[in-house]
């Protein structure tokens, strides 16, 4: 039997279409709510008006990609037969994509083949708004608060046209009985509906603004070339965390470690076992001295940790009034794979340290197994022990890079064997465990795991070297190099005498920067996770005493490294749910989950007992993985201890934004020189007039206060040439469419060459 078909100027009740009931309608804007678009409608309720008119005034702020899901748009992996418009870059994924054609189509079975011809394109069009990358934008969706569109924004061109061609397609599109009493016939009722205020953003002015299109999808840079990076808080209350390591054994745990001598257990569900996995802060050498460097300095799990339950620890302590740093073996609790067992501590080396600073700290396990440590140069200032100091000094392990066999033992009674590639096994005059010397006090070293797909650059090993008083550096470690120190200083000559040695062949750093830049670099890490794609490749690192983000990108034809910094705190671009535009100044380390995701720690107030630490994770706001590549299925661990819930400290863009009006948004930012504290204990209702993201405060050298108190924040008319006809058949009507150094000690802060704020 043939299906009646709705003729002109007929309306498409005549035909009896069943419409749902009116309970079960996604109304979009009622007649009790004042309308984003302009719109105005009677509001008995002051409160609720002003509260609405808000959130409109905020969703002005966010027009950035974001899909309706309040996550960055991607690459689809596969090919998009019916929005291909959106194939390269967008909000579906192939499941998505084929759901929407499967609505389009249900639609079209309504409308006549002549209806086809006129209106399939603006059906299809407005239905596939859905995997535009600005679909937050057009359909009201930025903020979770604000009211969910049933229609995108159309622009006003656009929508007159729509509306003149195939305004009865309106009731098959959506359900808001608003709508659909009042705009059926109304065009220009309709279009004021679905207007956005910034037109550049309205569908489909979105598609030819080249402002908006030019590098959609790439790294957000501001107009200084500030690379636009976000975080999330993941954890907070830390005394001075000074690494976070997992093991690598498939459970997806996170260990933090605290100077003091603490490691803690994160579990994947971001909450925190109440019994620590280490505690050995009686045997640690720490205190609440603000910049002390000694304490628990280094950690790193074995690569077979899975099955034979090793972990390794770097510490200071002092044994019979002689500071020393030590180097042992643990292994987890055969009873509980959250609790260490300090009773099987198996000391691998201890190093007598001449003074209290430049203590090294790094310990990890390279590509080839082996284990790589990182000592400093003995402290004091200028390296002043011997004819070249100690880092020139191959009899010596301070100033070094050193790599052993922990699987073996030596001849000799040593409790580990000496790789026989070594590069100075058949030096006399050198012990045989230096893999690299002339370094001065590496702070964070890490290994790269190389390109996801090429696998190139894996296995290089990157530092950040602290500098004495004029630059910071980072460097590539190979094998035998020397890498200047006290000869050298960055890419300039620190000891004349010694920089004029001919035979001095130098490995120079990949970059420097200088004192206007930082005066403590701490070493990063290569980002090869799956989240945030294009980070790819980027050395993320940072500098203590300046709470400067910066990034180096490697230029393969020409192997130079291009350095640029890293803004946190846009307002605009960090406006998605959980992200937060602020993170306290001292930046203490880096960190990688099991994934591949970069993190990193620091503190608003540097003393190994200050409570003042947090833990950030970046999330680049302009590109994600598509929906389901990164997710991880975590091996589940049985817990013996208490779990500790997450409770955030740090106030969210959103959140900021969504404050009283006399609440000011955060600024773009990158960390400066700061006069006033910026820290993440941000629960004040004024936001700081300053840049958000830069780091929290400038710290005097000073003792500190154990029972100090938390630290408060100061811190975007159509007329066509024939008259369209309406061409609607009676069928059963479709389902509504869907909805983030110290000083020296007081007694060597004045010594020559000796800068304030050395951080470990």
């Amino acid at each position: 039997m043939n299906k009646p078909y709705l003729k002109e100027g007929q309306n498409l009740n005549t035909f009896g279409l069943r419409r749902f009931p009116e309970e079960k309608v996604n109304v979009w804007l009622d007649i009790n709510r004042s309308s984003c678009s302009g719109v105005s409608f009677f509001c008995p309720n002051y409160f609720l008006c002003f509260t609405f008119l808000l959130l409109c005034q905020t969703s002005l702020l966010m027009g950035h990609p974001q899909c309706l899901d309040y996550g960055p748009p991607f690459q689809p992996p596969l090919h998009l037969e019916f929005c291909s418009a959106y194939e390269k870059f967008g909000c579906c994924d192939q499941e998505k994509d084929n759901s929407i054609a499967a609505k389009y189509w249900e639609i079209m079975d309504y409308i006549s083949p002549q209806g086809h011809r006129l209106c399939g394109r603006y059906i299809k069009d407005i239905l596939c708004q859905e995997c535009s990358p600005y679909a937050a934008h057009l359909y009201d969706a930025e903020n979770p608060q604000t009211p969910l569109r049933n229609l995108p924004g159309l622009c006003s061109d656009y929508c007159f046209e729509f509306h003149f061609n195939c305004h009865s397609a309106i009731t098959l599109l959506t359900n808001d009985k608003h709508i659909q009493e009042c705009c059926e016939r109304n065009t220009t009722r309709f279009c004021n509906l679905l207007n956005l205020q910034d037109q550049d953003y309205c569908f489909p002015n979105v598609l030819k603004n080249t402002d908006l299109n030019r590098n959609l999808g790439s790294v957000v840079e501001d107009p200084k070339g500030c690379l636009q990076l976000c975080l999330t808080e993941v954890a907070n209350g830390l005394r001075n965390p000074v690494l976070m390591v997992h093991a690598n054994d498939d459970t997806h745990r996170m260990f933090i470690a605290e100077q003091v001598g603490m490691v803690w257990v994160y579990l994947p569900d971001g909450s925190r076992l109440e019994e620590p996995f280490l505690d050995i802060k009686k045997i640690v050498l720490a205190s609440p001295w603000i910049g002390d460097e000694r304490g628990f300095l280094g950690m790193a799990f074995h690569p077979n940790y899975k099955y034979n339950g090793k972990f390794y620890i770097y510490y200071s302590y002092m044994d019979k009034k002689v500071e020393k740093i030590r180097i042992s073996e643990l292994q987890v609790l055969a009873s509980d794979v959250n609790k260490a067992d300090p009773r099987s501590e198996r000391n691998l080396l201890e190093l007598e340290e001449p003074a209290a600073n430049h203590n090294g700290g790094q310990l990890l396990f390279g590509v080839d197994g082996y284990m790589y440590l990182f000592t400093g140069d003995g402290g004091k200032a200028g390296d002043p022990f011997g004819k070249f100091g100690n880092a020139q000094n191959k009899s010596t392990l301070l100033g070094k890079v050193l790599r052993i066999d922990v699987d073996g033992k030596n001849p000799g009674g040593k409790p580990y064997h000496i790789p026989p590639d070594n590069p100075f096994v058949s030096d006399p005059k050198a012990l045989p465990e230096i893999y690299a010397y002339g370094v001065r006090n590496m702070w964070r070293c890490t290994v790269d795991r190389g390109d996801p797909v090429t696998h190139k650059g894996r296995g290089r090993i990157f530092c950040g070297d602290v500098g004495q008083n004029r630059f910071e550096e980072i460097d590539i470690i190979v094998k035998g190099g020397n890498y200047g120190w006290r000869a050298k200083e960055g890419f300039e000559c620190y000891d004349t005498k010694l920089c004029r040695n001919s035979s001095l062949d130098d490995i120079l750093p990949i970059f420097a920067y200088g004192r206007k830049v930082g005066k403590s670099v701490t070493g990063g890490y290569v980002y090869r996770g799956c989240e945030s794609p294009n980070l790819n490749g980027l050395y993320i690192f940072g500098d203590f005493m300046s709470g400067r983000l910066m990034a180096l990108q490697e230029d393969e034809r020409t192997n130079k490294w291009k350095k640029q910094d890293i803004c946190i705190g846009s307002t605009k671009a960090c406006a998605f749910p959980g992200l937060i535009s602020s993170y306290n100044k001292f930046i203490i380390s880096f960190a990688e989950d099991e994934a591949g995701e970069l993190y990193f720690m620091a503190t608003s107030y540097p003393s190994a007992y200050a409570p003042h630490g947090s833990l950030y994770k970046f999330v680049d706001p302009a590109r994600r993985a598509p929906p389901g590549k990164c997710k991880q299925k975590p091996v589940p661990v049985k817990t013996k201890s208490k779990h500790v819930p997450f409770v955030p400290l740090t106030k969210t863009v959103l959140e900021l934004l969504n404050e009283p009006s006399t609440t000011k948004p955060p600024k773009k930012s990158y960390a400066k020189k700061s006069k006033k504290p910026v820290s993440t204990q941000t629960k004040g209702s004024a936001v700081k007039k300053k840049q958000s993201g830069q780091a929290s405060q400038k710290t005097k050298a000073r003792k500190p206060n154990l029972d100090l108190p938390e630290q408060k924040a100061k811190t975007p008319k159509v007329s066509p040439k024939t008259k369209g006809s309406q061409f609607i058949k009676t069928k059963k009507k479709p389902s509504p469419l869907p909805k983030k150094r110290a000083a020296q000690e007081k007694s060597q802060k004045k010594q020559k060459g000796v800068r304030s704020w050395r951080r470990l």
